[in-house]
C-alpha cells in the first residue's frame, strides 16, 4: 500500500538546521508532485512547500522562503525539507503529503526553543 514516513524532526536552537525527509513506498513517486505541511499546536495544518515531478518546480509559503528548500530523489523514491535559521515559530510537525493520492504521512515533530 501507499506509505509515506517522516523522519529528521528533533529539537534545535533558533538559527539551526534540520533536514527532514519523507521516504516513500507503494507507487510510483516519480509521477507525482509532493508536498509538505506542517501544524503547530492549537493551529490548523498549512502549506510550507510544494514540488511538482517532472520539472521540479517549487513554491513555498511566504513565511520559510529563501530559508527553507523542498527537493526530491526520483531514485531514492524520497522528499526531502531542508530547514535553515529556524525560528521558534517553525515549531510545528511536519507532514509529508502527495495531494493526487490523498495520502498524509505520520509526521515527524520539529521543535525551535533556546
Amino acid at each position: 500500500q501507499v506509505q509515506l514516513v517522516e523522519s529528521g524532526g528533533g529539537f534545535v536552537q533558533p538559527g539551526g538546521s534540520l533536514r527532514l525527509s519523507c521516504a516513500t513506498s507503494g507507487f510510483t513517486f516519480s509521477s507525482f508532485g509532493m508536498s509538505w505541511y506542517r501544524q503547530a499546536p492549537g493551529k490548523e495544518r498549512e502549506l510550507v512547500a510544494d514540488i511538482t515531478n517532472i520539472f521540479r518546480t517549487t513554491n513555498y509559503a511566504d513565511s520559510v522562503k529563501g530559508r527553507f528548500t523542498i527537493s526530491r530523489d526520483n531514485s531514492k523514491n524520497t522528499l526531502y525539507l531542508q530547514m535553515n535559521s529556524l525560528k521558534p515559530e517553525d515549531t510545528a510537525v511536519y507532514y509529508c503529503y502527495c495531494r493526487s493520492l490523498e495520502v498524509w504521512g505520520q509526521g515527524t515533530l520539529v521543535t525551535v526553543s533556546s
